[in-house]
């Protein structure tokens, strides 16, 4: 069986389950149908590079949304959520390309009751105190650079528990998600399963968290180590955030891979953050936040660390425009990201026009399979229009 075989089979079967059972739910709760929505989302982009050969990039996405909800009762209830995400863009150079895709962007049901929670399908699943650098950004790739924070999710069970204090359990499990993500270095084995869980608690003035992960790395098609097989890989997470007049948090990710692949056997992420709304005008909220990262074939703090900190300052002009500037700043290397974003929201529409300059060699902010950012200093318009 060929390599395309077997990727079409995978397709077939991930996407057709996911069909079946959301015929089978809506078939089985049409009596007690509440709400059913189509909403969607249409974003225009167009980007100029502003240095020697850049292009000009432009280009359209649609992201339809498909909600459904049955309340069994007012404590109980059943919803589904499908969403695809259609693109297609064009850059004008010398070589002029055309790309065009249709994905699945969202599909998954839900039961929800006062106590717990179910989610399966392909879902979003989000945790961690940080906003700008993520170590718990394990399931995800939202990019702090995107004004839309998009991002695919990933095909899993997701079970949450809520505890009359606020506290809450989380289990999950997932499958067939071989691209890495976040801050991952290395692909996920497609045919294993992954599984871990969070605890989360109230401390006073402020909550914590313990997350736990287990899966399977797969190095066939890495480029940092001469290692080509899987190793069985654990991830040891602690967040936690408190409000003491201001915001402080920290969050810390441990991983350890079991095979001996050298350098990257070992490795620590954690960032320590802070924000505050100073009472200047409408009020300029600031947020800054500092990731320590190192790795180790002993131990994950063998090598020298390496640091990257990260400032975001937004000032509403209005109540319909807004102001923010990102910089981020990789210190071993002395590389700078920067971003400038005015954003008017008119009716239905939101307006973003961004100024940019990303460095060649800046890896601190993640980029995603949707959204696109170019190297070098640059402008982009964004429209967006949700129906």
């Amino acid at each position: 069986m060929t390599l395309k075989q077997v990727k079409h089979i995978d397709f077939v079967l991930k996407h057709g389950f996911i069909g079946f059972m959301l015929s089978v739910f809506l078939s089985s709760t049409a009596l007690n149908a509440q709400r059913i929505e189509f909403d969607g989302q249409i974003q225009l982009q167009a980007n100029q590079g502003l240095q020697e050969n850049s292009s000009f990039f432009w280009g359209g996405r649609y992201l339809p949304e498909f909600n459904f909800e049955s309340e069994q009762d007012s404590l109980q209830s059943w919803s589904v959520q499908v969403a695809a995400n259609l693109n297609a863009f064009e850059s004008l150079t010398s070589a002029q390309q055309f790309n065009t895709d249709v994905a699945p962007y969202r599909a998954w049901i839900r039961y929800l009751n006062k106590e717990w929670e179910f989610r399966l399908g392909l879902q979003k699943i989000d945790f961690g105190a940080a906003s700008l650098l993520r170590p718990l950004q394990w399931f995800n790739q939202i990019d702090p650079r995107d004004p839309l924070a998009l991002t695919n999710g990933v095909y899993a069970m997701l079970i949450r528990y809520y505890f009359k204090n606020n506290t809450n359990l989380w289990l999950w499990s997932l499958y067939g998600n071989q691209k890495p993500r976040g801050f991952d270095l290395f692909d996920s084995s497609k045919t294993k399963i992954e599984w871990g869980g969070r605890f989360q608690f109230l401390v006073p003035k402020g909550e914590w968290g313990l997350t736990y992960h287990y899966r399977t790395t797969d190095f066939t098609e890495n480029t940092l180590i001469d290692y080509l097989g899987e190793s069985p890989e654990y991830r040891l997470g602690l967040d936690a955030k408190w409000d003491l007049g201001i915001g402080l948090w920290t969050e810390s990710t441990y991983i350890k891979r079991t095979q001996p692949i050298g350098l990257f056997k070992h490795q620590f992420l954690s960032t320590l953050g802070a924000d505050y709304t100073f009472g200047v005008g409408n009020g300029l909220h600031l947020i800054g936040e500092h990731l320590i990262s190192s790795f180790g074939a002993e131990h994950a703090f063998e090598n020298q660390a390496s640091h990257v900190s990260a400032i975001n300052a937004n000032y509403p002009l209005g109540l319909f425009n807004s102001i923010s500037f990102l910089v981020y700043h990789q210190w071993s290397t002395n590389q700078n990201s920067m971003v400038l974003n005015y954003q008017e929201q008119f009716n239905k529409i939101s307006a973003y026009l961004i100024a940019y300059y990303n460095s060649n060699q800046f890896e601190a902010a993640q980029q995603n399979e949707i959204l696109y950012t170019f190297s070098g200093p640059g402008l982009q318009l964004l429209l967006i229009y949700n129906h």
